[in-house]
């Protein structure tokens, strides 16, 4: 007899654990749309940009905080592009596309900003809600501290 006690108690026991025990949830799905990568952004198309914008570049930080103003001209492809400042000086630029990114490249120039000095300029634009948005930066000729100016970048797409 006492050996049938023991198998029930041993019997109950178990069934007791099992049916206290907590049931694992499944492992989480990896493969659903909130795990795929992001898409790649759109390559920027230059005839998207072509025209002229008028621009406006103003120190990231510093002293100086007034605005260069110029007008850039952008064609359907890389060649042909160039800046004109108000006052009438023309500097041609060179254009790359990487991605959603236009890469801009001058020769040196004028500064228009600091008298007497050359500078050359580089830089990016991003089209966002209709406006090229970037920055740019200055490197001037001369030796020092302030030789490099950091600039944020904003065109309106003229009539």
């Amino acid at each position: 007899m006492q050996s049938i006690c023991r198998v029930a108690i041993g019997c109950c026991t178990a069934l007791l654990i099992v049916g206290c025990a907590k049931k694992e949830q499944p492992a989480a799905d990896t493969t659903t749309a909130a795990a795929a990568p992001a898409p790649a952004p759109r390559t920027i198309a230059l005839a998207d940009v072509a025209g002229k914008w008028q621009v406006r570049a103003v120190p990231e930080s510093g002293p100086d905080t007034s605005t260069t103003t110029y007008v850039l001209t952008a064609t359907a492809d890389t060649s042909g592009w160039f800046i004109t400042f108000p006052s009438g000086l023309k500097v041609p630029v060179h254009i790359e596309v990487s991605g959603d990114s236009l890469l801009q490249t001058s020769g040196e120039f004028a500064s228009q900003r600091r008298k007497g000095v050359k500078v050359k300029t580089e830089g990016s634009f991003k089209l966002q809600d209709g406006k090229l948005v970037g920055r740019s930066i200055a490197h001037y000729s001369k030796a020092g501290p302030d030789s490099v100016l950091h600039l944020r970048t904003e065109g309106t797409k003229m009539p």
